[in-house]
């Protein structure tokens, strides 16, 4: 982690918020707005997460305020966990930083007619075989390969492309956010090298914090809402963790590229360089835009993929259809992306670019782009944790876009860098203290697992607690990990 930073002021707002005054720096055009509690405040004060906030408020075009969710951490640019709109009519910037490198990371849950007696007879088999078949650790290559016409086509199209090659259904669709396609996408802003690394790695996993998990439903807070969903207690669900690898990765990556010296160019003054921006509506600003929702879309297409091979793995083990396991999509979510979206701010309906990064979108019951089967309970929102105590599900609440443009917390946020994980991990087997609570769990190296150990995330519980306290999303249940796949 970063050296301890006293010097920001961290005024209480109330049990769950803490506010950074615009006053604190010459240039902060809003204040900072932290959702935490006090026992996270404390893990907070250990970097320098909060001075990222404060950088953040300085973007033209900002509106209301810096905002970080409760699993926030140090990032590029922007702290993990922090939202920022901007308007394009006052000026607004599109900012790299505010998305992240791994474009459109994010979560989707499947359920199943499974329950844990079912699977426990099978667990070590199941988890064997889901870490044969599906591609995971950095750089690796899947089963499924598209040539150029082709990928150009998915990252346009999004998961209906997979839908006409039967790797997709209506349903698959419906439930995942935006219906897995932004329409500004243009897969031609979108490098050759970004191509190259993106033809064979659609369906697979990657490494780091991505993971497939089995996971128990443990205990359900909101019967009406799991009932919508389909969750009930004892279900053993999946839940998957990836993002838009090296395309979006080397997306990203050109398009900071692209904008050296481009604040300059608009007369852009920034207290960090990693917050490169441009103005929306600039020639730089649109190019970034087309590239990153290509990218996002090639995101939703790889979950699509890692689910479609989970379901036919579940299929072959337990001698049944997917189908007849019943196997359905409950949602998906992104949690690293910008889009563009209506809210009201102070008072006045304005359509302004939300900037996710580590952070879930949460929209409340009767939003439009909630889809009809979730309209009378909210859009579901999913949150993992680490995978040794639990993730959650929640669902959007009203309160999301009265004071974070519809947003929410996306994790548990991390505890220790990775570095700082790997020593704390010296001499001990990650797998067989998991082992020791009933989760099996599988890497390439020792060294993948010890990244990812319990230790090094803060308690997904308190993160969840606060941002269920704040009226930003609502309990409705908590999954108990069995079994994991990492790279």
């Amino acid at each position: 982690m970063k050296k301890p930073n006293s010097k920001v002021p961290l005024v209480r707002v109330n049990d769950h918020l803490w506010r950074i005054p615009k006053s604190y720096r010459e240039g902060m055009l809003v204040d900072g707005l932290i959702y935490a509690s006090d026992e996270l405040m404390n893990l907070l004060r250990e970097d320098q997460a909060a001075e990222q906030v404060a950088n953040v408020a300085h973007l033209p075009g900002i509106q209301v305020a810096s905002l970080a969710m409760p699993d926030i951490h140090w990032g590029y640019g922007f702290t993990i966990g922090g939202v920022a709109a901007t308007d394009p009519l006052e000026g607004g910037v599109i900012s790299p930083g505010g998305v992240g490198y791994d474009i459109n990371c994010g979560v989707r849950l499947m359920r199943s007619t499974l329950r844990e007696s079912d699977v426990r007879p099978r667990l070590t088999t199941l988890v064997e075989q889901l870490f044969r078949e599906i591609p995971t650790g950095v750089g690796k290559s899947g089963r499924y390969a598209f040539d150029k016409s082709e990928l150009r086509q998915l990252m346009r199209d999004g998961v209906s492309f997979l839908a006409d090659r039967e790797l997709a259904t209506a349903e698959d669709i419906e439930q995942t956010e935006a219906q897995g396609c932004l329409d500004t996408a243009d897969p031609n802003l979108v490098s050759d090298r970004a191509f190259e690394r993106g033809k064979d790695q659609c369906g697979t996993l990657g490494s780091g914090n991505h993971f497939l998990e089995l996971q128990v439903v443990d205990e359900v807070f909101d019967d009406r809402a799991a009932q919508v969903m389909g969750l009930e207690q004892g279900m053993v669900c999946v839940m998957i963790h990836s993002g838009s690898r090296g395309l979006g990765y080397q997306a990203c990556d050109d398009s900071l590229k692209t904008l050296r010296g481009v604040p300059e160019k608009y007369g852009i003054v920034l207290p960090d360089r990693q917050l490169a921006c441009a103005p929306v509506e600039s020639p730089e600003g649109l190019h970034y835009l087309g590239a990153m929702c290509a990218a996002a879309n090639y995101a939703w297409c790889n979950r699509q993929l890692l689910m479609w091979q989970a379901r036919e793995v579940f299929a072959r083990v337990f001698g049944k259809s997917w189908e007849s396991l019943q196997m359905n999509l409950v949602y998906d979510v992104a949690h690293n992306i910008a889009k563009f979206e209506t809210h009201n701010v102070d008072g006045k309906l304005k359509r302004v670019w939300v900037h996710r990064k580590g952070a879930t979108r949460a929209f409340p019951p009767h939003h439009p782009e909630v889809p009809a089967s979730y309209q009378e309970i909210g859009q579901p929102v999913l949150i993992p944790g680490d995978m040794g105590r639990a993730s959650w599900v929640l669902v959007g609440q009203p309160g999301s876009m009265e004071q974070t443009f519809g947003t929410t917390c996306h994790g548990a946020g991390r505890a220790m860098s990775r570095t700082a994980a790997v020593k704390h991990a010296q001499g001990r087997r990650i797998d067989q203290e998991l082992a020791q609570k009933g989760i099996i769990a599988r890497s390439h190296s020792w060294k993948g697992l010890a990244e990812e150990q319990p230790d090094a995330y803060k308690d997904v519980n308190m993160v969840v607690e606060v941002v269920h306290q704040a009226g930003l999303s609502k309990k409705v249940a908590r999954m108990r990990p069995i079994g994991v796949i990492k790279g």
